[in-house]
């Protein structure tokens, strides 16, 4: 019995950063073993335990058989008789292809090590076709490492190989809810745009999320934006929500802000009127098919159809305004508004060669709801207590009034 840190805890150390987490392969063994030694077992679809101390996980080294599409079609086989190259074989690339003894002794018989010098994905045989997430992973790989001049780029092989993957349809077998999960934890590392990018390079981005591919190609006016191309501007839009570094909701609703100059008439580009409104229900679609948690839909739809409004509000009228903040429910849930006027502050901002840019919309939209929030309605509902059918119209007429004294 000899046991390996592999994967992604090797990986790191040999790039020079924090381990987050360790994984272990066990060889040699059998699951009656690992019992009598104390792990505790924890796999389903194969024997994984937990040290009695350290509580890491320790996975007995197993080979593995496609015998359906998508990425649960598999059939394990684990014994003391699978070697350690064996198990290693199986995984999707080769920088996490590689194993480390409790010596320091590195074991890596795919090259992974080359390729992190490199700085390359590679696939490590053809088992990565059988498993259509590794395209996702991959992707979220690219998104994390990224830091110029140093980011990862994809072999051209892998590439060819992701993109008869989708050919044949793998990437249609994937569950909507492993789609969001990848997609979540992509959009969270430092340049959520390589992840796309990655995506789209091999058709999976069309299958996936066919309302952002058709992003590309969809030219804007250049006056406000001098990238041209919409999908271009939403991958800066994406990375600028990174570098803030803004949550989840946000970085959703700015990926998904401009869906609907997808859908504009080319008779009619660059002009995209009336694209917000086209845009909720694209973002609705989206939302429903990937089975989007509500917080995250929720400010994506809003974002959607208000960030065109936003741009506008040193024109509104007071009471726009405060339809605006009706419509927003700003009133009960002011920070949802704030988390959506950072997501328009992405559209701004995200965007090239315009360094002098300015967004006084966001700071005198908050003004104006922080005015409006100081309306007591308690106060005015008692002024109409024999004509309790009044009141809404006063609270709104005070509110209009607060938000007039900060336009001035």
């Amino acid at each position: 019995m000899k046991t390996y840190v592999v994967g992604g805890a090797v990986r790191d150390a040999l790039l020079g950063l924090t381990v987050q987490d360790r994984d272990h392969v066990v060889v040699g063994a059998t699951p009656q073993q690992m019992l009598a030694l104390g792990y505790q077992p924890v796999g389903k679809d194969f024997p994984v335990f937990l040290h009695p101390k350290t509580h890491e996980e320790y996975a007995l080294a197993r080979t593995e058989r496609k015998t359906a599409p998508g990425y649960k079609g598999f059939v394990f086989h684990a014994d003391a008789g699978v070697t350690l190259e064996q198990d290693l074989i199986r995984r999707d690339l080769t920088i996490n292809a590689m194993a480390q003894d409790e010596h320091g002794v590195l074991t890596d018989p795919f090259g992974g090590r080359q390729d992190l010098e490199q700085r390359v994905f590679r696939h490590v045989s053809d088992a990565f076709a059988e498993d259509p997430v590794r395209i996702l992973r991959l992707a979220r790989f690219a998104a994390r490492f990224s830091v110029e001049p140093h980011a990862f780029t994809v072999a051209p092989e892998t590439t060819a190989l992701m993109r008869s993957m989708v050919e044949a349809g793998e990437v249609d077998a994937l569950v909507p809810e492993r789609v969001w999960q990848e997609l979540a934890r992509g959009l969270m590392e430092a340049r959520p745009s390589r992840m796309f990018e990655a995506l789209r390079e091999c058709g999976a981005l069309q299958r996936l999320l066919p309302e952002l591919d058709a992003l590309w190609g969809v030219p804007q006016p250049a006056r406000h934006h001098p990238e041209i191309d919409t999908g271009a501007h939403v991958m800066l839009v994406v990375d600028y929500a990174a570098r803030q570094g803004y949550s989840l909701t946000i970085r959703f609703a700015a990926l998904l802000h401009d869906l609907g100059k997808g859908t504009t008439f080319p008779d009619k580009w660059p002009a995209h009127h009336g694209h917000e409104q086209r845009g909720v229900q694209l973002v609705e679609a989206v939302c429903a098919r990937l089975k989007v948690p509500g917080e995250c839909r929720d400010l994506a739809v809003m974002t959607a159809r208000e960030h065109g409004n936003v741009g506008r509000a040193l024109e509104m009228r007071a009471a726009t305004l405060v339809s605006l903040f009706e419509r927003c429910d700003a009133f009960r849930k002011p920070q949802r508004l704030r988390d959506m006027l950072r997501a328009a502050e992405c559209d701004c901002y995200g965007r090239s060669g315009l360094g002098d840019i300015q967004f006084p919309q966001a700071a005198f939209l908050q003004r104006a709801l922080q005015a409006a929030l100081q309306i007591k309605g308690g106060d005015i509902a008692r002024k109409y207590t024999e004509q309790p059918e009044k009141i809404p119209l006063a609270i709104r007429a005070a509110r209009i009034a607060a938000v007039q004294d900060v336009k001035g």
